[in-house]
């Protein structure tokens, strides 16, 4: 949560106080001074006082296994939103998804009302990595893992970020791959295989950055992120 916005919901201050409150060195977090009044804090990961009074923030975070069928939109008139998974005590107001997979894509999905953090994971500077696995309908060699390392270049001409790809499991018909991306250019994944004249037949997003899709999670189930989960995203609270 952005520190000004924490003190002015808990400390019902002027925007003028406020701004004292950091210039003075009475806005900490961790101990030390914060001169940044929009840095994002969390009280599950860092000790925040003002004006020697510790603050709690009140963030949700979910780990959430999407199935197919199911859109990454808040609502919609036609299909189930990832938001109609949650328990109705635990559609907080606020709650987003950070990124989206298509419909016919399932896996992964990190939900949180922190805005803020969302932002910075989804940062195209961050290149925080997205890992993929998935049935392709053609047989996929390593000339074609040679082009993902270099880059695939979409029919149109627009050109990806060299990607890392492993071929899992072959069988007489489709392949089983591993694809490691550092992008999330719309429909991404399926237009750099058919750019090798591949079809993608399913696809599940099995980690986002540091988080990874647990063995345990079924399709349409969520829970709250474990403490290390958390702790493993505290690089992208600035």
């Amino acid at each position: 949560m952005r520190l000004d916005k924490l003190i002015e919901e808990r400390l019902q201050t002027t925007r003028k106080n406020q701004k004292r409150l950091f210039l003075t060195g009475q806005v900490t977090v961790d101990g030390k001074s914060e001169r940044q009044e929009n840095r994002n804090a969390d009280s599950q990961l860092h000790k925040i006082e003002v004006a020697g009074r510790q603050l709690f923030t009140d963030e949700c975070y979910f780990l959430v296994f999407k199935p197919r069928g199911v859109v990454t939109a808040n609502k919609d008139a036609v299909h189930e939103t990832f938001l109609d998974l949650l328990r109705e005590k635990d559609r907080t107001e606020g709650l987003y998804s950070v990124g989206r997979l298509d419909r016919d894509t399932e896996g992964l999905l990190l939900v949180t009302t922190n805005g803020q953090l969302g932002y910075e994971l989804l940062q195209p500077a961050g290149k925080v990595s997205k890992v993929y696995e998935a049935w392709v309908k053609e047989p996929v060699t390593s000339a074609d893992v040679r082009a993902f390392s270099s880059g695939i270049t979409f029919h149109g001409g627009i050109t990806c970020e060299p990607a890392t790809l492993q071929i899992l499991e072959t069988t007489p018909g489709p392949t089983k791959i591993r694809l490691k991306i550092t992008e999330g250019k719309f429909h991404q994944v399926k237009k750099m295989f058919l750019a090798r004249g591949i079809k993608v037949l399913t696809l599940r997003r099995v980690a986002m950055g540091p988080l990874t899709l647990p063995q345990d999670l079924l399709p349409g189930d969520y829970r709250v992120l474990t403490q290390a989960e958390l702790i493993s995203l505290r690089t992208y609270f600035r």
